[in-house]
């Protein structure tokens, strides 16, 4: 986790990069890879020092993300394949959350996200449209609750977690989470798509 004075740098950056990929996803998109390349890098580099040591995190966190930007940019179809796989794993959860509970089998979630790289490699410009379009969404809202003080995200901001890269994991402190809050809603009826389907009445869960 960052230090707690550079939290506001990292929310800006989330808000800036959020922005551009939102409204400039497919126009830009390289800019865009790399701007995700490095976030994901100074992530996963940063994560592997210790929390007292605060240069060597920042100088990981810099190393890393100048890697996974490189990465990203010159290995073209490299990220849009990332990409369509990221979106196979969303369907897997999305799907698994209507008719199951916990995460879906690695299984479900290996061949969704094969089918996904494939997908997006025949369809790169509807894909790029789209995935940007919702990544640059959820980063920049994230972004915004940080620069506002919200303090869920300002410590999501500082510590790189898994839910600002990966949305459908649920976020923590955050009710807003689109999918949680349907299946939350579906379930203090009484009732899932699946048992509606199937007159099965599931008893509400907290």
């Amino acid at each position: 986790m960052l230090p707690h004075s550079y939290a506001l740098p990292a929310a800006l950056l989330l808000l800036v990069g959020g922005a551009v990929s939102c409204f400039a996803g497919y126009r830009l998109f390289r800019i865009v890879l790399a701007i995700y390349g490095f976030i994901l890098g100074a992530s996963i580099a940063s994560s592997m020092m210790g929390v007292t040591n605060t240069g060597g995190m920042l100088l990981a966190a810099l190393l890393g993300g100048i890697a996974g930007a490189l990465v990203l940019v010159f290995a073209y179809f490299v990220g849009v394949a990332l990409i369509g796989a990221g979106l196979g794993a969303l369907v897997a959860h999305v799907l698994w959350g209507y008719f199951g509970s916990g995460d879906p089998p690695a299984l479900l979630l290996i061949v969704l996200a094969v089918l996904g790289a494939i997908g997006a490699m025949l369809l790169q410009r509807y894909v790029i449209v789209v995935s940007t379009a919702f990544g640059g969404a959820w980063t920049l809202v994230i972004g915004a609750l940080a620069v506002l003080g919200n303090r869920a995200a300002t410590s999501a901001a500082r510590g790189g977690d898994v839910w600002i890269l990966y949305p459908m994991t649920p976020g923590p402190g955050q009710p807003w989470v689109p999918v949680d809050r349907r299946r939350r809603a579906a379930r203090r009826h009484g009732t899932t798509a699946l048992s509606r389907a199937l007159d099965i009445t599931v008893l509400d869960s907290p």
